[in-house]
């Protein structure tokens, strides 16, 4: 129990500095990164709530999960610059980066989105 607890506390942790970089770029779009443990989902969302622009892995044939993210960057930075969208702040929320999370991310810049 006290493993778990500890986890917990570190994962309030991380979303609490993540938030706070937030602030700083609050004019801007955020792209909001969701992960299960089978696809990830992608969405920029305007200053007021509004979806702008959403992907998923879940429709993605590739089986290694890193590559169905890579995907969903390439997808989500296609869809945010065909609405001239090329700044949006990055909330990872709780989500480490490396792994999947990385690799959205570094497809995302690739294709020109920057953050």
């Amino acid at each position: 129990m006290n493993e778990l607890k500890k986890t917990q506390q570190q994962r309030i942790a991380r979303a609490k500095r993540t938030k706070a970089r937030l602030v700083v770029g609050a004019h801007r779009p955020r792209l909001i990164i969701n992960r299960s443990h089978k696809a990830i989902y992608a969405q920029i969302v305007d200053i007021n709530g509004q979806v702008l622009a959403a992907a998923s892995s879940l429709k993605s044939t590739s089986k290694n999960l890193t590559e169905g993210a890579k995907l969903v960057g390439e997808a989500i930075a296609d869809l945010a610059l065909a609405k001239k969208i090329e700044q949006v702040a990055f909330d990872r929320k709780h989500y480490r980066y490396h792994g999947r999370v990385k690799a959205l991310a570094e497809a995302a810049r690739e294709k020109g989105l920057k953050f």
